[in-house]
């Protein structure tokens, strides 16, 4: 049995952040009911990378496995009532809608609480649900700018240097999931549900907790280097640099040892913590480590640091992530049948539990594809299923409504 097994989680959200929360606890076990617009969540519409599938594009593919999906109006009366009978039998709910919206849906956390008073109720914000910037967008890209994480890579003089993963819906995901299964924990031990609220900007600024203590405590400003540094507040040399072949990152070594493979005297003689944080020669130590490593490939390189201790390692490539014997003996991705997209290969679980393990119990469903199920289950008749979907209250399909 896995481990989340029993409970039942209502994801009313969109997007990444939430839906990828909701997905690590159907992982889990969980019976995860994805509710949804009878048109279809947001994400089946809007593809990454163009990347349009048969029937579900592959952003909505990615994070919604192990899911049911109910597609309801809850515009409408008729959609509310047969959400709030859902609820009734519910675990966790959660929500990132616009501040004010799940309340003029009639599912804000003091109406569902009425109806099951353990509910454990998340929501999630890009900034929180009052102040000055409720209503901004809580779009990845525009947080990562006001978090400060940008000026802490790149080069002094040059934009600010954005992630290349969407990591504050991902962190946010994360923070979710842990606050879903702490209130949870509390539940079971009292019989209290709560409300847990998460907003993107306070978990992007509490990720850096090493780097703004640096700032706060220590007194440390973000002074960015002339040339590619890896990180403000880490010891030279730290980066990736271009080889005879391909490229190679290293990280923090030691700099006498680096002068004496390098044959380069001046980092002999050097100490890591007075010279690796000094500005004019961390620029200095990051020229001379560039110009020699393109003299060798990056495997003679790898060799001779790891001889000597140093962290170095190659760079990859999704193509060669795939194919990685480490990721192949972590069996870190997991394939399986899908009924309109054939084999899905994904990142599968990255928890492991040694008596409850992770599993794939559904693919990616269709829009509304469990509706009649879960009408049913709530005690619904087929008279009854039947004049919700006249009055457009609910769908159900099997993958004949195709991405937008």
């Amino acid at each position: 049995m896995s481990i989340l097994a029993g409970y039942r989680v209502l994801d009313c959200s969109i997007a990444m952040a939430g839906p990828f929360a909701a997905l690590r606890m159907g992982d889990m076990g969980a019976d995860v009911i994805k509710v949804e617009p009878t048109t279809g969540e947001w994400q089946r519409h809007t593809s990454a990378g163009g990347a349009y599938g048969n029937i579900i594009n592959t952003s909505f593919l990615s994070l919604n496995r192990n899911k049911r999906s109910l597609a309801v109006n809850l515009k409408q009366e008729e959609g509310r009532a047969l959400l709030y009978r859902l609820v009734a039998t519910s675990d966790v709910f959660i929500q990132n809608y616009r501040p004010g919206v799940a309340a003029r849906l009639g599912v804000d956390y003091d109406t569902l609480k009425k109806i099951k008073p353990d509910l454990v109720y998340v929501s999630m914000s890009g900034y929180g649900e009052t102040g000055p910037y409720a209503k901004r967008p809580g779009q990845d890209l525009l947080l990562q700018s006001l978090s400060g994480a940008m000026l802490s890579t790149g080069v002094d003089g040059t934009p600010p240097q954005p992630s290349g993963q969407y990591v504050v819906d991902a962190i946010t995901a994360y923070t979710a999931f842990e606050g879903a299964l702490a209130a949870l924990l509390h539940r079971d031990s009292t019989g209290e549900g709560q409300l847990v609220q998460i907003n993107m900007l306070d978990v992007i600024i509490a990720n850096q907790m090493q780097e703004m203590t640096v700032f706060t405590q220590g007194r440390k400003p973000q002074r960015r280097s002339e040339e590619p540094h890896g990180h403000c507040y880490i010891l030279a040399p730290y980066g990736v640099f271009r080889t005879k072949d391909s490229f190679i990152t290293l990280v923090t070594p030691h700099l006498p040892t680096l002068g004496k493979i390098l044959d380069v005297p001046e980092l002999a003689a050097m100490d890591d913590e007075i010279d690796g944080h000094t500005l004019h020669q961390r620029d200095f130590i990051f020229r001379v480590t560039r110009e020699k490593l393109r003299e060798r490939t990056t495997q003679a390189w790898r060799d001779l640091f790891d001889a000597e201790g140093l962290w170095s390692s190659e760079v990859y490539g999704y193509e060669e992530v795939v194919a990685d014997p480490q990721v192949i003996h972590n069996v870190t991705f997991i394939e399986y049948d899908h009924p309109s997209e054939g084999k899905v290969k994904t990142p599968g679980f990255a928890i492991k539990f040694s008596k409850t393990p992770c599993s794939l119990q559904r693919p990616t469903p269709f829009v509304g594809q469990h509706t009649d199920e879960i009408l049913t289950e709530l005690g619904f008749s087929e008279q009854k299923i039947a004049a919700l979907k006249e009055t457009g209250t609910v769908t159900h399909t099997q993958g004949e409504i195709r991405h937008g």
